[in-house]
């Protein structure tokens, strides 16, 4: 026989149950127009990415991964607005429709391995392990590292491996790797991820000065391990940091 105060709890308990359910309805129809949005901006700019829109695996992984799970409290309600935010430590989480198009240049499929240099929140990470084999993800801020290793296994991501330290040199125990993302502005391609980088593999990486223009590039080494790169779009990221 309930007491009345267990029926209060009971109570409460449902309450927040209804509360959490219409949260995430109010969450995923906030995702879906963000992957809108994020189609009519690609269309309008395919002619650089060369191709007609993005890929529909991406658009379809990026109107499941709760973005709002990956930015702090008080910034959750604007999760899905596009523009970057801040995770702290004077980091940002990239805005939605420039991540759809990294992970698109990637053209990653269910085998690979992907090296992302640049955890941040994990947000990426998230949305690259629900397309990819595995993620081996480098931060160089270790608060950040730990707590997007956190996140990432509370919400599922068991295919991703976070660890702190400087992603210039890569991750040699883990290479080659299928597809390089980095997340940050490098004055330069870093040698070591062109080395760990499989033959036939992409990375996608922003080069350029905090101070200057900034330039997503794509970067293909084709079978004989000769290097390609491309320029694709205009971008602004935070710098790459780190000892060398």
């Amino acid at each position: 026989m309930f007491t009345k105060s267990l029926l209060v709890v009971v109570l409460l308990a449902r309450l927040g149950g209804v509360c959490a359910a219409e949260g995430e309805g109010i969450y995923e129809g906030l995702r879906q127009r963000m992957v809108d949005d994020i189609a009519s901006e690609v269309r309008g700019t395919s002619a650089r990415l060369s191709k007609p829109g993005l890929d529909t695996r991406v658009l379809k992984v990026m109107r499941t991964v709760p973005r709002h799970e990956f930015v702090p409290s008080p910034l959750q309600a604007e999760a899905y607005a596009h523009r970057p935010l801040p995770i702290g430590y004077g980091q940002t989480i990239s805005q939605p429709s420039i991540v759809a198009v990294m992970t698109a240049l990637l053209d990653v499929d269910r085998d690979s391995r992907v090296l992302e240099v640049g955890t941040g929140s994990g947000y990426q990470a998230a949305v690259l392990a629900e397309l990819v084999q595995h993620v081996y993800s480098i931060e160089i801020i270790p608060e950040l590292a730990d707590i997007a290793r956190e996140r990432l296994q509370r919400l599922g991501y068991t295919n991703t491996t976070t660890r702190a330290g400087d992603g210039y040199y890569g991750w040699e125990e883990h290479a080659p790797f299928d597809a390089i993302i980095v997340t940050a502005a490098a004055s330069h391609i870093p040698p070591p991820l062109l080395r760990q980088l499989k033959p036939g593999g992409r990375m996608v990486i922003p080069v350029g000065s905090a101070f200057l223009t900034q330039y997503l590039m794509l970067v293909h080494k084709d079978h004989a391990g000769q290097v390609k790169t491309r320029q694709v779009l205009p971008v602004a990221f935070v710098p790459l940091t780190g000892t060398r």
